[in-house]
């Protein structure tokens, strides 16, 4: 197990991701976590609801990170895919 210099650090909203989930969008489910960040294999649209309840589309290019504290991705709507949920 290598070495974690940082371990004895309080992980903060601005603190490097440390989990990584696929999202399968799906209009009647929440995710299992609230995000962090999304990030999409592809670019496209994605249409989300945040943990504040809005819900929306935003536009993800592929391999960008959107910090963004998603609570679900909805098949309506969304056309990136390979989308991945970082915690």
């Amino acid at each position: 197990m290598p070495v974690d210099l940082f371990d004895d650090q309080t992980a903060g909203l601005e603190s490097p991701p440390t989990r990584i989930f696929e999202i399968t969008p799906d209009d009647g489910t929440d995710l299992p976590f609230v995000t962090r960040a999304l990030n999409a294999a592809t670019s496209g649209e994605v249409r989300i609801t945040t943990l504040g309840g809005d819900t929306a589309t935003l536009y993800v290019a592929a391999g960008a990170v959107i910090p963004i504290r998603a609570s679900r991705v909805w098949a309506t709507g969304t056309v990136a895919s390979g989308l991945r949920g970082l915690l």
